[in-house]
């Protein structure tokens, strides 16, 4: 039932100076001016807990958006995205305003706000009929814990209202910046989709503009920047539906190094390539910057936890016996942390490992010569992965990309060679050829004759539990990669790939799903995370709840597995 803005008005009135529970008799819909609709999903505990989860929806002739905008699924998503962002940056505006005044987090209206790259997020969601809804949070007035009725009028039906308007209208738009963001996300889809018929991992289109301000803030540096340009070798040319050609350059399927001296941008393409998974707003500088949406950066991460995981192709027998084709482990190896992070990937369906030198395990990487002169194969347990890339491509159609600035071995496996010089691309494969050919390595290869099973694992649900006391279900994000799961803490801190807090709530979701619906019963881990995602294309982020929860962005199924297998709690068979 729907009720009308004068019955929340004249219940705001009521609650006046009541005590702070007062404010969950507001809960319900109601019917606004202009073709508005405020759903008061659920009231906060107090000013000081979360905040209230509101919707405000607004109908499609108020909405009155164009049909060119929402023509294809990638239109859509960059639509709600746009709107996700509009929405965000008139409420700031807004909080700079007098404020409706309170304690704790009164007077607050906020939605998710957005990472630079463009997400399928639950913060806003495009109606069949052409209307709009977001999911906010907003902070209810209160002087201690009493209810400041009026501020809360004020708050709901002038403030929130008018956000909207300036906000979730078309007309309140600006036309040709909606045009560009549109069309620049479908132009990227675009892109990738063609890399595979090109025979190519990855596209970095000329003008590109890759540094980052900080490890920690990923809009582009501020200041003069060198724009990325392709070596004429690798350059290609595809037809993107809104921009038409765009040149740059292509890393072709195989085994790529990116190589050059120190500060000269190779880890800044590598970490570009790695986001390129994602589509990106325009602006960014990586727009033009795709990589295949399977793509997983790899790197050694100490003391991680190990779930049954066959790390053989890579570490053969421990010393005093332990076997490595069902490892598991507490507080893991560079080493073999790094080993369990390739199998786990190529579990459920890398086929492109990024890779950087300076955050492997070093032993890993490489064995060189006088290394197996010294000690010999029989004791030492690591197959270098230099060993093991080549058999990576042939036996599992999977390809790397490795950043390297001190293992020149390297180049005797390498398909193509990238120098980065200056945070200029030069296509140096021919000289790497040409190194490699004169100064022959008398390093011994240990892999064997084949890569190794990549088996199947079936995590048993009960080990994946949410409760936490009495509550049936606790999930806590805590920054940008700390995810509280029932008693445990999952340190995400390795996994670069993840863009934004709201993908580490939704993974916490995805858990939970798969614990009720995806998981045991002879399940594999990759065919429940296959369903998991053909639900998600299907249904939206309302699948894990999205409905009425604005805070969720859609996760890849790789970063899904990687907190699943660092839940300590974890039992796989």
């Amino acid at each position: 039932m729907v009720a009308k803005e004068e019955d929340l008005r004249a219940a705001l009135r009521r609650i006046d100076g009541r005590g702070y529970k007062a404010y969950k008799s507001i809960a319900g819909s109601y019917q606004l001016e202009g073709g508005l609709t405020l759903h008061i999903d659920h009231v906060q505990g107090d000013p000081f807990a979360a905040p209230s989860r509101v919707r405000i929806a607004v109908t499609g002739r108020e909405a009155g958006i164009p049909d060119w905008a929402t023509s294809s699924p990638a239109r859509r998503v960059a639509l709600a995205d746009l709107l996700t962002r509009a929405f965000s940056r008139t409420a700031a505006r807004e909080q700079r305003t007098p404020s409706v005044g309170g304690s704790g987090k009164s007077g607050l209206v906020e939605i998710e706000t957005p990472s630079q790259e463009v997400l399928a997020r639950s913060s806003v969601a495009l109606t069949g009929d052409g209307g709009v809804v977001a999911r906010i949070r907003v902070g209810l007035p209160a002087r201690g814990r009493t209810v400041l009725g009026r501020q809360a009028s004020e708050l709901l039906l002038s403030r929130v209202s008018a956000i909207a308007r300036a906000s979730l209208r078309f007309a309140a738009l600006d036309e040709e910046a909606a045009r560009r963001h549109v069309e620049c996300v479908e132009d990227q889809r675009a892109l990738r989709a063609e890399l595979d018929q090109r025979g190519l991992v990855a596209f970095v289109g000329d003008g590109a503009r890759l540094p980052r301000r900080s490890g920690v803030d990923q809009r582009p540096m501020d200041g003069e920047v060198v724009a990325f340009e392709s070596p004429s070798s690798l350059a290609t040319e595809i037809r993107a539906p809104n921009a038409g050609p765009i040149r740059g350059m292509g890393i072709p399927a195989g085994i790529t190094l990116i190589v050059g001296g120190g500060y000269h941008g190779k880890s800044t393409l590598l970490s570009a390539l790695a986001r390129g998974a994602y589509d990106h707003i325009p602006g960014d500088g990586r727009e033009r910057v795709v990589t295949r949406s399977d793509a997983v950066k790899i790197r050694a991460e100490d003391g991680r936890r190990i779930e049954n995981v066959n790390i053989s192709p890579f570490i053969r027998n421990l010393p005093l016996g332990g076997a490595t084709t069902h490892f598991r482990s507490d507080d893991a190896s560079g080493s073999t942390s790094q080993a369990a992070n390739i199998m786990e990937a190529l579990e459920v369906g890398a086929s492109l490992l990024l890779i950087d030198e300076d955050t492997s395990a070093t032993n890993f990487m490489i064995r060189d010569h006088r290394m197996q002169a010294l000690v010999a194969t029989d004791k030492e347990p690591i197959v270098p992965f230099i060993d093991k890339v080549r058999q990576l491509e042939t036996e599992l159609s999977t390809s790397t990309i490795l950043v390297v600035g001190g293992a020149g071995d390297y180049f005797d496996v390498a398909d193509t060679v990238v120098m980065m010089d200056e945070y200029r691309a030069r296509d140096v494969t021919d000289q790497a050829r040409a190194i490699a050919a004169e100064h022959r390595g008398t390093r011994r290869p240990e892999g064997g004759e084949q890569f190794g099973e990549v088996p199947a694992r079936h995590p048993r649900a009960a080990s994946v539990d949410p409760r936490r006391g009495k509550r049936d279900v606790v999930i806590d994000v805590r920054g940008n990669n700390h995810l509280g799961f029932g008693e445990h803490d999952i340190d995400l801190s390795a996994i670069e790939q993840l863009a934004e807090p709201a993908q580490l709530r939704a993974i916490g979701r995805a858990l939970v799903f798969l614990r009720a619906r995806g998981l045991g019963g002879g399940i594999t881990l990759a065919e429940a995370l296959s369903a998991l995602d053909e639900l998600l294309d299907a249904e939206g982020l309302e699948a894990l709840g999205g409905e009425r929860d604005g805070s969720l962005a859609r996760p890849r199924r790789f970063e899904i597995a990687a907190a699943l297998n660092r839940l300590r709690s974890l039992r796989a068979d």
